[in-house]
Order: structure tokens, then C-alpha cells, then sequence
């Protein structure tokens, strides 16, 4: 793993080379977790604003600057904790994004404004937000379409329930709103590891790529657990998957870069400001 800092783990994708670079990160609503003892200890800061969470949030702004599209989990859109202000729009502005976007779906008034975000250097040309089926409310897609009705690149974020069969109905859900794109790319927290969506019966119908070498994400200070996932169509190949070495929340980052077939890019770039 590399750190955030090292120019070969974040640096601006070669344009003569049709790849795209791809990060999801749960990034904890930037509480920074170092240890199990801090889910107790600095729990408060989940509710209340503090010094660490807005210097941390910079932190993170420093890692998102060279990639093309990002999938953020457990965001806030402006909250009491966040001090009012939509952490996505501050990301995108202090990284250089001019396009960003929040699926709040956990809305707890000033106390958390909870969801996902997407930050882009591209401008989608359609954007949609789904609920997803499960046993508690609160879990949600964010769909953003890239380049053009005709030749155009499925991007969703999410982040998945705990329980296996809330999870199940949720995959089966992300793959029916995709099933007619022939080029996807799904990013989150799935909170199970490859091998469980391997076997996923939905997933394995749609032809979604699961990214099945180990990389471990959880917990961030000792990663044992692979459970942020990017799923790719079989158009997209990968050249690179890793996880990042940088301690932020208590998920890793997970990086991919992925080559795209030549009227893909094109229209991708013609898409970009």
C-alpha cells in the first residue's frame, strides 16, 4: 500500500492512455478513528463539531486531488456536527472538482444530514437517487451517468446494510437499475468481503466484475477485512486495484484504475469542463 503523499499512488491519469481512476471511500463523516477504544471515547464527535474532524476532512481533500470519479460514504450534508456546511461541496471545492453531489438517506435534522457523495471531474448528463430495499431504512444508490445517451458510463455509490439478507435484496435492487448500461462501475462499503459477493446470485447474473485479490480496508489501523468493494462491467478492464495507507477513518481508501474502450473515453472527455 502506498501513502497518500507518494506521486505513484495519486497521480493525475496519463491522457495519452484511455483510464479512468477510480476511489470509494467511507471516510466516517471525517471522524478519523485510529482504534477500537475511540469508538467510545470519541464518540461525541459524531454529533458535536471539533478541531480534529474539520482538520482530518482536510486531509482527505488532499487525497481525492488526481483521480476522475469518487464515491464517498457516510458523508454529512451539513449538520450541527458538520458545522452546517455539506462536507462534499467543501471536498470538491478544496480539490479542485467543480462537480459534486449528496444523497442524504438517513436526515436526522441538525443532529446529521447522513448519506453518500460524488465528486467528479466529469458532468454527468443524468443523476438519480434510489432507496434501497431492507430490513431498516437508511441505505440508498446515487446513479450518475458519464458522456452521452449513446455511449455513456454507469457510475453508482452506495453503501450496503449489514445483514446478509438486507444486503442480498439491495445488490439484487443496484443490478435491476443497471441492467440495460452496458458499461458500470459500482463503488462502497458493501461490508462483506469479495467471496460473499462472488457468490451473490443477482451479481452474478449481472456480469459485474467483483475485484476478488485480497484488499483489506477494515479496520483501517490494522486492515483484516476487505469490505469496500469497486465492481466493474466486463468493458472496463483493470489495471490497477489497491487500497491507500492513509488513516482517515476507520475504512481505508480503495483506488482502481480502469482502462475504457476508445469511444468511452472519447466521450467521457468531450463530457469534461
Amino acid at each position: 500500500m502506498n501513502s497518500p503523499n507518494d506521486p505513484g499512488a495519486l497521480r493525475q491519469p496519463s491522457r495519452d492512455k484511455p483510464r479512468l481512476s477510480l476511489l470509494s471511500f467511507n471516510m466516517q463523516v471525517g471522524v478519523g478513528t485510529k482504534r477500537y477504544r475511540e469508538y467510545v471515547t470519541q464518540g461525541w464527535r459524531h454529533v458535536l463539531p471539533s478541531q480534529q474532524v474539520r482538520d482530518n476532512l482536510d486531509r482527505i481533500g488532499e487525497l481525492l486531488v488526481g483521480h476522475d470519479i469518487i464515491g464517498l460514504q457516510e458523508i454529512d450534508a451539513g449538520s450541527r456536527r458538520s458545522q452546517y456546511r455539506n462536507q462534499i461541496e467543501h471536498l470538491a471545492e478544496q480539490a479542485g472538482f467543480e462537480y459534486w453531489r449528496v444523497q442524504v438517506n438517513r436526515n436526522l435534522g441538525r443532529v446529521a444530514q447522513h448519506g453518500l457523495g460524488l465528486i467528479s471531474r466529469f458532468t454527468p448528463f443524468a443523476v438519480s437517487e434510489h432507496k434501497l430495499p431492507g430490513r431498516l431504512p437508511g441505505r440508498g444508490a446515487l446513479i450518475a451517468r458519464f458522456g452521452t445517451p449513446d455511449d455513456s458510463l454507469a457510475v453508482v455509490v452506495t453503501h450496503l446494510a449489514l445483514g446478509a439478507g438486507s444486503r442480498a435484496r439491495q445488490l439484487a435492487a443496484i443490478c435491476e437499475l443497471v441492467a440495460r448500461d452496458e458499461h458500470v462501475v459500482v463503488m462502497g462499503d458493501t461490508n462483506c468481503t469479495a467471496h460473499a459477493l462472488i457468490a451473490d446470485p443477482a451479481l452474478a447474473a449481472s456480469g459485474l466484475h467483483v475485484y476478488d485479490r485480497p484488499l483489506p480496508t477494515f479496520p483501517s489501523w490494522r486492515p483484516r477485512r476487505g469490505i469496500d468493494h469497486i465492481l466493474t462491467s466486463p468493458s472496463l478492464k483493470i489495471r490497477e486495484a489497491r487500497a491507500i495507507d492513509a488513516v482517515l477513518s476507520d475504512h481505508l481508501p480503495l483506488h482502481m484504475a480502469v482502462e475504457l474502450p476508445d469511444t468511452l473515453h472519447r466521450a467521457l472527455e468531450g463530457a469534461s469542463p
